[in-house]
């Protein structure tokens, strides 16, 4: 999403007494508390009483369109009076500033109206930018709004081709600061894309022009912030979670030094320059989101959720003031970052809640609801694995197979097979499905994606299956595997994971000091994080291990840490499968329902929780 907004302030022109009472009557009306909107259109309306000359004309339709848009319902009659305003302030030389505001809200309620009018949107739009060369700002912003446009249609191909165009227009009238915006964008469209080979040198470029840029020290340290984000979701998305710990943390500085600057509204010298990327509190609260992404790939969870925390709160005073748009997605992503965080801690009807809370989000936006559809199948079925209820995750995940869009979100799909793979281990049934699942991840050949992370993901699904046929060398080829590549990139659940699955191997084949070795680090590790599941397994490990070894106290130490752990998971999972939501899971087509049916009791058992 390009999310660049433009500021400029319009001029005036009313040299009538009779204009400019109407009006400061309309301006009243329209900014008292609460706002009178009949009463300002229908002052606005009077002005066409008195046959205006047509600059005053086109100025009034554009402010009647511009009310009726912001603020009823009445998208038909704003539509007239904007096409109107468009319409004469063509043939009105020197009359920038309201033939383009007029076509660029124009295009805004094309692309709103049910059902929706972009293909009337982007002529439009087209011809206003070509008429637009003369005038810096609004060339640039008919730019953004257009590639804007393409993003939302997922055609990333146009999308960047306009940025282009706009970096180079920037640059040939001077303002390197645009032209950075402009580049930034396209750089975030092309990561989206994954086209890495053109990514680098652009992210090269943007840097050396970030830092060269003497300007404004808030617009400065914007662009600073928008650069390495970029960066840090980056290193993210190739699931390098130790390599990006610098730029994290340069990242963290400049929100902090951001902070503390103060809004002085200097107009820059340059028209192009009056552009911002996102307000200060806007950016604050997306390093928080990106802080949580590096915490829950690191497997620090309980960080994760302090800065989810921190940022969710952030985001409920923000959206008292402001409905922007990408506060309602920053929430549902960082919804989704801790949900997957409750259910690895064991707090499964928590997790539950917050899945109806980002189904009640995209109920009240369908084009939230499309972008992350597939998000919220998988975390369905990551909670069916949790509960124990197989068939339905098999159902999730396959659901969100169906509704994802493979061009953007190669990652998500890599995850969800990966996940899918292990419900079929677990059934033990469904061999033919799980090679077909299994070849399209192969970790030694042609891994579909980039990511370190689920390359070593996939190594450890590679080893729980061979665990599970008895396979035992080839399972601990590798799960060393997934062990040298956790421990290159700080990846301690996967770590975790890989450690007791190697201590049951051990225990199986008899090796138990070696086991011993396993177990004890993965049960440090998944305190550390912690990790429910992994406790509760290592545990059971550790009872039976230190029996074995003949450790009396020690085996019974470890037989009261698994038995706390099995009736804490107990009672979770005897309240979230009692939850009215927990029939969310039978959900796998269409919206996601709004009401819930209460349930008489948990319908699943703990009976493969090990």
């Amino acid at each position: 999403m390009v999310v660049v907004v433009g500021k400029m302030a319009s001029n005036v022109e009313a040299p009538e007494s009779w204009y400019l009472a109407l009006l400061g009557f309309a301006e009243h009306f329209r900014t008292s508390s609460p706002p009178k909107i009949r009463l300002c259109v229908h002052c606005l309306q009077a002005v066409f009483q008195f046959k205006p000359p047509q600059r005053v004309e086109a100025r009034t339709h554009l402010q009647l369109g511009s009310v009726l848009y912001h603020h009823t319902k009445n998208s038909e009659l704003a539509r007239s009076h904007l096409e109107k305003a468009w319409f004469i302030s063509q043939q009105i030389p020197q009359f920038e500033d309201v033939k383009f505001e007029a076509a660029s809200l124009l295009s805004e309620l094309y692309c709103q109206q049910v059902p929706n009018l972009v293909d009337s949107a982007k002529p439009l739009l087209r011809k206003a930018i070509q008429i637009s060369q003369q005038t810096p700002y609004w060339h640039c912003r008919l730019l953004f709004q257009l590639a804007q446009l393409h993003t939302l249609e997922k055609d990333l191909v146009s999308a960047c081709d306009l940025l282009g165009v706009g970096a180079e227009y920037a640059r040939v009238v001077g303002s390197e600061y645009t032209r950075a915006l402009f580049l930034l964008s396209k750089g975030m469209l092309l990561l989206m894309e994954r086209k890495l080979g053109e990514v680098h040198p652009l992210l090269t470029l943007c840097g050396t022009i970030v830092e060269n840029w003497q300007g404004n020290p808030i617009q400065k340290e914007s662009l600073r912030v928008f650069f390495l984000v970029l960066q840090v979701t980056h290193y993210l998305d190739a699931g390098q979670v130790k390599s990006v710990k610098p730029c994290l943390k340069q990242l963290q500085q400049c929100i902090q030094t951001i902070s503390t600057l103060h809004d002085d509204e200097i107009l820059p010298s340059n028209p192009a320059d009056l552009f911002h990327w996102l307000p200060k509190e806007h950016m604050c609260v997306l390093v928080y989101l990106v802080t949580v992404m590096h915490s829950m790939q690191a497997g620090y969870l309980e960080k994760a959720q302090k800065y989810t925390d921190k940022a969710l709160m952030q985001l409920e005073k923000l959206k008292m003031l402001d409905s922007s748009p990408i506060l309602s997605t920053f929430q549902v992503i960082l919804l989704e970052h801790i949900i997957m965080c409750r259910l690895v801690t064991g707090h499964k009807a928590t997790a539950l809640q917050e899945i109806s809370q980002v189904c009640q989000l995209c109920q009240q936006s369908p084009r939230l609801f499309t972008n992350h559809a597939a998000q919220l199948h998988t975390l369905l079925g990551l909670y069916c694995i949790s509960v124990n209820c197989m068939d339905n995750a098999e159902a999730q995940f396959t659901a969100a197979l169906r509704v994802s869009d493979l061009t953007t979100h190669q990652e998500l799909w890599a995850f969800i097979v990966t996940n899918l793979a292990s419900v079929y281990i677990r059934e033990g049934n469904r061999h033919q499905e799980l090679y077909s699942l299994l070849e399209r991840i192969n970790p030694d050949h042609n891994f579909p994606v980039s990511s370190h992370c689920l390359r070593a993901a996939a190594f450890y699904i590679r080893g729980l299956l061979s665990f599970f046929q008895g396979r035992y060398n080839e399972a601990k080829r590798f799960l060393r595997e997934t062990l040298k590549m956790s421990n290159a990139e700080d990846l301690n659940r996967l770590t975790a994971c890989s450690l007791v699955l190697l201590g049951h191997i051990f225990y199986v084949l008899g090796n138990h000091r070696e086991s011993n070795n396993m177990v004890v680090p993965a049960m440090q590790l998944a305190s550390k994080i912690p990790d429910m599941s992994v406790q509760l397994w290592s545990s059971a490990l550790l009872k039976d291990l230190n029996k074995a070894l003949g450790n009396t106290i020690d085996a019974h130490e470890a037989a009261q840490m698994h038995q706390n752990f099995s009736q804490q998971l107990l009672q979770d999972h005897i309240a979230a499968c009692s939850l009215p939501e927990h029939n969310l899971i039978s959900w796998t087509d269409g919206p996601p329902p709004g009401q819930f049916q209460a349930q008489n009791g948990p319908t699943t058992s703990l009976a493969s929780l090990l």
